[in-house]
């Protein structure tokens, strides 16, 4: 009978405020039922509710006072009265009706299940309707509350009937609990509504408490719903800004529980998923979103390209789905990988196809990196200034700040002279034109500034690093180091060095590193190698701690891979120097022991062969110094000081071998026009051979060259 009296379903709708100025909240009670001023209560509706309401008091006059209050709340609610709504509600004790409501559930499914004779139900507990009738006005109690703004007591509110269903249903609701009344269904919305209201309250904590009270136990949501309730507490657990940790009741899986937010937020992500690819719901991109920031954060990008390969077809483009494979792999260091993906988006194969210019822009930004990519970033760039010109003219300086690296890449790759004035004509333009749209990106400067030092305007490319160092407000370690190169060019070994001790103070730590080898570097050329020496004993006691540290929080997975190989990379150098200034002292075994320890890095380094054949030959062990070179060759064909020293070799081995040593200095010369080494040893050969006037030539250019050559390489 009450379910008839409720109506066909239980609405939320929030439909027009009432035009009667008189509320059904202001109407009164009596303990055994209702007011009999009936007639006025019905003059207030609207003539289609007549009815409703005609029938509504009949059945009502069976009801209780704690019913019929319920009844006309849920009425003032759904014509939007929410004031008066909650006037009714406060009427209705439900502190000391739930002991009765969860008693009357627990009895209710004892009745469902096998029992012996003469286990009968109480006739004093009450109704699983009347149940489902109390639930509804604790729920509209809540929501009215949370109407007028109260969030904290309407989520006061709403737990409470969360606190009586699960105190009655300790291990979750069964499939069939309420197949005849919608008690399963105001509690979902209970489980769905507490979240939001501590949420909108400012409680975060108690958000994340009623999420995962809501997904704990086997609450029969349905896979929406619950799938919802999953996405929602990750996001809180991502972007609320609270640590709550789980807490010891939940802490199940041992070693394998998740750490901290993030880690349960990717969690619920992966699982989300799995659900997707199982047809369970429906693809929804906030998902893959979500997903795609937590894993970045973390640093795991590798499992991000994963999930994205898995994705089905049809929900990504193929032009946005190897892009955003590109950006994965690029973020984990595979440029290679990221690069043969952006050259599908650049193939044929979607020549038909709209072109995608962020895939052209990021294949120009990869390229840009690496100058064996130099040609490949030059066509990537023209592509996407062939797009910017129509749609995106606001990245025109970012393309133009590609495409100048690049032709700058392919200048010192490039074979032909006039080739190569023509790269080295272009990069400027470029950078020059970047510059001008870009006047507030530092990084624009600093190219600027880099690619006149490898052209040798020293100059122009000590104001541009100069600028880039203001822009960036001395935070820049790359800026001070191309700073201190710069004014090593013009052989001033005393200011660069000071340049490097003040940037020290202000670098992060794998700067410092680079800038403590820089300082070194500069103090061999100024013959100071004891200074060299403790300057590299302080570099590679510090890549030491590091690794101690590192041990200690093993137990840590590593984020910055990126920095572990700088630092190895440098301690490898460090090394390296060692040995040379070892070596030049006449130092043989310690010397070979420094070499040997670069080795120890990384055996198959063209770099460090070179090294141990610079060894052999200050010991007079031409024989061995050659067999090292051509290691160092093998390893890298075009590793320019092995060629070098190569021909150097072949020159103190008699005058038969000049020829073959010329060769390899014009090879040199070929991959390295300003290598004054070349430049002097091919005067060298020439003063032997009798052509002295191509000799002096040949001494003019490696003087000059030497006049502006920095201690180590810009690039």
């Amino acid at each position: 009978m009450l379910c008839a009296c409720s109506g066909e379903q239980f609405k939320f709708e929030e439909p027009e405020p009432p035009h009667s100025p008189e509320s059904l909240a202001t109407r009164d009670f009596s303990a055994s039922g209702l007011s009999s001023r009936t007639g006025d209560w019905e003059s207030k509706f609207e003539d289609i509710q007549v009815d409703e309401a005609e029938s509504t008091l009949k059945e009502a006059l069976s009801l209780n006072y704690e019913e019929a209050r319920a009844l006309l709340g849920r009425l003032e609610f759904q014509r939007g009265n929410f004031d008066a709504a909650l006037q009714v509600f406060q009427g209705i004790d439900i502190r000391s009706l739930t002991p009765r409501m969860a008693k009357a559930i627990v009895e209710r499914i004892r009745q469902k299940k096998p029992r012996p004779k003469g286990d009968h139900v109480l006739p004093s507990v009450m109704s699983m309707h009347s149940v489902s009738l109390l639930i509804e006005a604790i729920l509209l109690k809540a929501r009215s509350l949370g109407e007028l703004g109260r969030f904290i007591e309407a989520a006061k509110e709403c737990k409470v009937i969360l606190d009586t269903v699960e105190s009655a249903l300790p291990n979750g609701m069964l499939d069939d609990i309420c197949e005849d009344c919608k008690l399963q269904d105001m509690f979902h919305k209970a489980l769905e509504l507490l979240p939001s209201l501590w949420i909108k309250a400012g409680y975060l904590e108690e958000a994340i408490t009623a999420y995962r009270q809501a997904l704990v136990k086997p609450w029969n949501l349905e896979p929406k719903r619950l799938a919802d309730v999953q996405k929602n507490l990750a996001c809180t657990l991502l972007y609320g800004g609270v640590e709550a940790s789980l807490p010891p009741q939940l802490q199940i899986w041992g070693t394998t529980m998740p750490k901290n937010n993030t880690e349960e937020a990717i969690l619920l992500l992966l699982i989300l998923i799995k659900k997707v690819a199982l047809h369970e719901i429906k693809w929804d991109p906030e998902i893959m979103d979500h997903l795609t920031y937590a894993l970045s954060v973390t640093g795991l990008f590798e499992l991000l390209a994963d999930h994205v390969e898995q994705a089905l077809p049809g929900l990504y483009r193929r032009a946005e789905r190897w892009y955003f494979l590109a950006l994965c792999y690029s973020a984990c260091g595979q440029n290679e990988v990221a690069l043969n993906l952006l050259k599908k988006v650049a193939g044929c194969s979607e020549g038909k196809n709209k072109p995608h210019f962020p895939s052209f822009l990021l294949g120009a930004k990869l390229c840009s990196q690496d100058p064996n990519h130099a040609r490949e970033g030059i066509a990537f760039s023209r592509k996407a200034i062939d797009l910017v010109n129509h749609q995106c003219e606001h990245f025109m300086g970012q393309v133009h700040k590609f495409l100048g690296v690049c032709y700058g890449g392919a200048a010192r790759a490039s074979v032909l002279d006039s080739e190569r004035m023509f790269f080295q004509r272009e990069s400027l333009n470029s950078l020059n034109y970047a510059v001008r749209n870009e006047k507030e990106d530092p990084e624009v400067m600093f190219g600027l500034g880099l690619e006149n030092a490898v052209q040798r305007n020293l100059d122009a490319a000590f104001n541009n690093a100069m600028k880039y160092s203001n822009m960036m407000a001395g935070s820049s370690g790359q800026g001070w180091k191309l700073l201190a190169l710069v004014v090593s060019a013009e052989q001033r070994f005393k200011d660069a060095e000071t340049i490097v001790d003040f940037a020290l103070d202000e670098a992060g730590r794998v700067d410092q590193l680079e800038l403590l080898r820089l300082k070194a570097v500069l103090q061999v050329a100024q013959e100071h190698p004891k200074q060299a020496i403790e300057t590299y004993r302080i570099l590679l006691t510090l890549v030491q701690a590091q690794r101690d540290l590192q041990a200690k929080n093993s137990e840590q997975e590593p984020t910055f891979h990126s920095e572990e190989f700088v630092e190895r990379n440098l301690e490898k150098e460090a090394w390296r120097d060692l040995a040379t200034i070892y070596t030049k002292l006449g130092l043989w075994t310690d010397a070979e022991i420094c070499v040997n320890k670069a080795k120890l890095i990384e055996f198959y380094s063209a770099h460090s062969w070179h090294t141990t054949g610079m060894l052999f030959e200050a010991q007079s062990q031409y024989r061995e110094a050659l067999i090292s070179f051509s290691v160092s060759l093998s390893i890298e064909p075009d590793y320019v000081p092995s060629i070098v020293s190569t021909a150097e070799v072949l020159m103190k081995l008699g005058s038969q071998s000049l020829p073959i040593a010329r060769s390899f200095l014009m090879n040199a010369l070929r991959l390295e026009p300003t290598n004054h080494k070349a430049w002097l040893n091919l005067g060298l050969i020439s003063k032997r051979e009798g052509s002295l006037q191509q000799a002096a030539d040949f001494f003019q250019a490696a003087h000059e060259l030497q006049l502006s050559a920095p201690v180590q390489s810009f690039v």
